[in-house]
């Protein structure tokens, strides 16, 4: 191979695990970058695998007809940029959190495939399956609510170890667009773990609209702060929540569709902060949600689950087979989501409950009826999940 490339040690990647549905334990540190070593260029075509794993502080360009597979965790440090073509299907060793792709603070990714060549992030296992390898994490510089506001402070994701955070809220680290990723979602001793797409204080420069997750083994999409709008997302059999929001995530999600399968957890898993730190601002995450259509498995579950003080505006939703369409967890201390509801900033507008016992759970301490959290019952349309997501997608039903 002419590509420099050379295999680390990464023995930082397993840190202290944390339970199933909990966010990352958080580090406060000082922002600075360590490189582990050179890596990068242009990949020749050619008939041999290329393999791909270490820290790259060079540009890292692929080939349309050059088969790559991922046999560790691949770093892209601060300045670099990762370049995938449509079209492209990258595998990966089917080695849980040992495998995955990450895209550090001030490096970027320029994944762009199309409707008809989407990019596609896979396992290379002959029967691949949930959680055979990592993922993809991308690390931004915009606002978390565990570090204090306008601060530079950053902090650190349990795997890996990989610093995220600071106040550049437009910071931009590339483009997804058309990008399917399956069978992630690798763990570390079955309690830390990485998601389908993990996106740390991404900013809003960053593009993502047209993304797939299909049988992951964590969370589908998990947002840990950051404003980075995101479209055109499904996720389809998570084994865990398919979307989840913490640290003070404030983006807009549109057209969202989310598929449960035989073994799932939540549709939305919504926190304002991450309960294992601290909220460092008193500010909570905030995001707007548009048109969602989020169809069960008629098991009892539980569709979106709202907890932590977390704010948040759903606009056109249909919500399909569950026994609670929304719970609502709180208290009258430092997680009042029962708070926003009275204030205007979390609640649901155009809705369609369809085979759903409870529309509304508040555990909240606070007093509001139904009304104050919903309005426009039985004017949801959802997402048109058919239209956008043909051609690309799997899985949907």
């Amino acid at each position: 191979m002419k590509n420099k490339l050379l295999i680390v040690g990464l023995a930082a990647a397993f840190m202290t695990a944390c339970d199933r549905d909990d966010t990352p334990n958080i580090v406060i540190n000082d922002n600075s970058t360590t490189i582990i070593n050179e890596g990068g260029g242009t990949t020749p075509p050619g008939d041999e695998t290329v393999n791909l794993s270490g820290v790259y502080t060079q540009d890292l360009t692929l080939e349309a007809d050059v088969e790559y597979l991922i046999t560790g965790p691949v770093l892209m440090a601060d300045g670099t940029t990762l370049t995938i073509p449509a079209g492209l299907t990258i595998k990966a060793q089917p080695v849980g959190v040992n495998a995955y792709i990450a895209i550090q603070q001030g490096a970027r990714i320029n994944a762009s495939g199309t409707g008809t060549n989407p990019i596609v992030l896979t396992s290379n296992a002959a029967s691949p399956g949930a959680g055979d390898w990592g993922g993809l994490v991308i690390c931004g510089r915009a606002s978390i609510n565990s570090t204090p506001a306008g601060s530079t402070d950053t902090a650190t994701s349990e795997v890996g170890g990989l610093s995220y955070g600071g106040n550049i809220d437009n910071d931009n680290s590339g483009t997804l667009e058309y990008v399917r990723i399956e069978y992630a979602g690798g763990a570390i001793d079955g309690n830390a773990e990485l998601n389908g797409l993990s996106m740390y204080a991404v900013g809003s420069g960053t593009t993502i609209d047209f993304v797939q997750i299909f049988e992951g083994s964590d969370d589908g999409v998990e947002f840990f702060g950051g404003t980075v709008n995101a479209s055109h997302i499904a996720v389809v059999n998570a084994e865990d929540d398919s979307i989840d929001w913490t640290e003070g995530f404030t983006g807009t999600l549109t057209d969202i569709y989310v598929q449960h399968g035989a073994s799932h957890d939540k549709a939305f898993e919504c926190d304002g902060y991450n309960t294992d730190f601290s909220n460092e601002t008193g500010t909570f995450s905030a995001p707007n949600v548009n048109n969602v259509t989020v169809i069960g498995a008629d098991d009892g579950s539980e569709a979106i689950r709202l907890r932590a003080g977390t704010q948040g505006l759903f606009t056109n939703v249909v919500v399909t087979d569950f026994d609670e369409a929304f719970d609502l967890d709180g208290d009258m201390g430092d997680n009042p989501t029962g708070q926003g509801v009275l204030d205007g900033l979390l609640g649901v507008t155009d809705v369609t409950f369809n085979n759903v016992v409870t529309k509304i759970k508040n555990d909240t301490g606070f007093t509001f009826d139904e009304t104050d959290f919903i309005s426009g019952d039985g004017n949801g349309t959802g997402t048109d999940v058919a239209s956008w997501g043909a051609g690309w997608t799997v899985g949907v039903q």
